[in-house]
């Protein structure tokens, strides 16, 4: 959430930054009413309490009818304060004022472009025709179990997944990351605090009511709340963490789009980077997450290129955003792999994560996250790598783990 002071001492700012988010303005107003008024009625509870203390034994009958008044002031109290945190919640971080103005993804800047796309002297296959001829995936047969937009992933396909996953862990934990394997199940509360309110309102998430908990759509949905009402020491800033699990998503909106083979699905898996940081070096530690992402490209030699994403675009906890997109021949176009944002204090105030720093003084940590590697590479990698036989050359840096240079029809 937004510091409430931002708010109130700043309203036109922020009207202005919301504006730039596609984000109606009248949240601001709404907010401020709400605000004033409890703070009122707070005033107004605290004069009661004092008149209370200094009533003596022959003001029975006044006391009493003070506390009938508090105890109803204390209901309206309530009431506000929970009608302010909803509308609060539905408010998006500010974007950085270095952010690119823009609508929407047609807007986003290219930073830069690195590799060479492959040239082809035959008619190249796109990855759901590759994954049918070479057995490396089956929609049908998950349909028929799961229903639309799930997967049966096979064979080297599994391999080239794992080794994807072992590389970035290798890499990360080269750099000090702390491996985790988190939760796939979140309270309702806690993806709120996380700045996960539209993710929810939009239907995005999986729900379990007789639980009352949702499937994440990625590991930063636990990893964040790992350190929730913790007080840091600034010494151990940053804590950096690379997570692995399996994410779900709806996927609401995207029907017809995208749709056919591993491109948009339900369940995918995915390494994502974490990191609580010192909020005088999150500009810095994004970099840092950036160039990871990008080393890990590299090594693959995928062709690819970075978004710095514009205002209307951001998603919705994001301070700043950037997004990784590999070049994919068979759509001929670059599509997203990586996302990489910098949710300043955004989410810390939500969930409540601090640091003390060396004045004494505690104050709110950023957060940051990244992917590391999900399955859309895979994509990548069987378009870039197509050979005119039909078969998958494997990247180099990944036949240690499939155990083998090629792919070929498999059974």
């Amino acid at each position: 959430m937004l510091d409430l002071n931002t708010i109130r001492e700043n309203p036109d700012r922020v009207r202005e930054k919301l504006a730039l988010r596609n984000t109606p303005s009248t949240l601001v107003d709404e907010f401020l009413k709400a605000d004033n008024l409890w703070r009122d009625l707070v005033s107004k509870r605290d004069e009661m309490r004092a008149q209370q203390k200094l009533l003596g034994r022959d003001s029975m009958e006044e006391a009493k009818e003070l506390k009938i008044k508090i105890q109803k002031l204390e209901e309206d109290i309530k009431l506000l304060s929970e009608k302010r945190d909803d509308i609060i919640l539905h408010i998006p971080n500010l974007p950085s004022d270095e952010v690119p103005i823009g609508k929407d993804d047609s807007e986003n800047v290219v930073v830069r472009e690195v590799g060479e796309k492959p040239n082809f002297n035959f008619k190249i296959k796109d990855h759901v025709e590759l994954g049918k001829s070479l057995n490396l995936f089956n929609t049908e047969k998950a349909g028929q179990v799961a229903g639309a937009r799930f997967n049966y992933i096979l064979n080297e396909l599994v391999l080239l997944e794992f080794g994807l996953i072992q590389l970035a862990f290798k890499e990360a934990i080269k750099l000090g990351f702390i491996p985790v394997l988190p939760p796939v199940l979140v309270k309702p509360e806690i993806l709120k605090g996380m700045g996960k309110g539209k993710f929810l309102d939009e239907k995005e998430a999986f729900y379990l009511p007789e639980d009352d908990l949702y499937l994440v759509g990625s590991a930063e949905h636990t990893m964040g709340p790992y350190h929730a009402d913790e007080i840091l020491n600034e010494k151990d800033l940053p804590l950096r963490y690379i997570a692995f699990s399996t994410a779900f998503r709806r996927e609401a909106g995207s029907y017809g789009k995208d749709t056919k083979g591993m491109l948009r699905v339900h369940q995918f898996d995915k390494a994502e980077l974490f990191s609580f940081t010192h909020p005088d070096k999150s500009k810095e530690e994004h970099k840092f997450l950036v160039e990871f992402e990008e080393n890990l490209m590299k090594k693959l030699k995928l062709p690819y290129r970075v978004l710095d994403v514009c205002t209307g675009d951001m998603t919705f906890s994001d301070v700043r955003q950037f997004d990784i997109e590999a070049f994919m021949p068979g759509q001929n176009t670059y599509r997203e792999t990586h996302s990489c944002s910098n949710t300043g204090d955004y989410q810390a105030r939500g969930i409540n994560t601090r640091f003390r720093d060396k004045d004494g003084e505690v104050r709110f940590v950023h957060t940051l996250n990244g992917t590391a590697f999900s399955q859309r590479p895979l994509i990548a990698i069987m378009e870039n790598y197509q050979t005119e036989n039909g078969s998958i050359i494997v990247p180099d840096v990944l036949r240690e783990y499939v155990g083998q240079d090629i792919i070929t029809r498999n059974g």
